[in-house]
């Protein structure tokens, strides 16, 4: 399947140009609020990373090991870890256990449609959760979809800034598109 092809996205949908997703909720319920702010930072991972050719998604620029493929693929098993595991109480998948950082196999067409992928599959699952409503995590203890979404919102803007520089390492592209 090419990327993205046959599959819907609720991100898609959301303007490209000002007001962005979170400007169009300001009045909104807190439901709302949340949802907005994630979809808007998931969007942006998107976008910025849509373009991007395999060899350079996988190239170091940075004395660790993160790469925008890297970061992309981390994305998706933090979208799997937390609403499908923690939340919904379903298994972790064994792949997972790296946290995401493995990438030398998979092409970025491939991590793009994880991703996507995944963010729908978190937003059918949470959709069955009211925001007081918990799911368990082995340190913490029960935690509710509210704190799943601001993690995830903080989780998923902290690594688009991460790609934003990386990208711009990479061949100079600029700002949230």
């Amino acid at each position: 399947m090419a990327r993205g092809e046959g599959l819907t996205w609720r991100m898609e949908t959301m303007p490209l140009t000002p007001p962005f997703g979170p400007e169009l909720v300001v009045t909104s319920d807190e439901r709302q609020v949340l949802e907005s702010f994630l979809d808007f930072y998931r969007r942006i991972v998107v976008t910025k990373l849509h373009d991007v050719s395999d060899a350079d998604a996988k190239r170091r620029l940075v004395p660790s090991e993160t790469t925008l493929a890297g970061l992309l693929r981390h994305l998706a098993v933090v979208e799997r870890n937390w609403f499908q595991h923690h939340l919904a109480g379903r298994p972790t998948p064994p792949g997972d256990a790296d946290g995401g950082w493995s990438v030398e196999h998979t092409s970025m067409a491939e991590l793009l449609d994880d991703y996507s992928r995944e963010c729908a599959r978190s937003r059918e699952t949470a959709a069955g959760y009211a925001l007081d409503d918990t799911g368990s995590h082995e340190q913490m203890g029960a935690v509710s979809l509210r704190w799943i979404y601001v993690h995830m919102i903080d989780e998923t803007a902290r690594h688009a800034g991460h790609i934003d520089i990386l990208r711009e390492l990479t061949d100079g592209s600029t700002g949230v598109w």
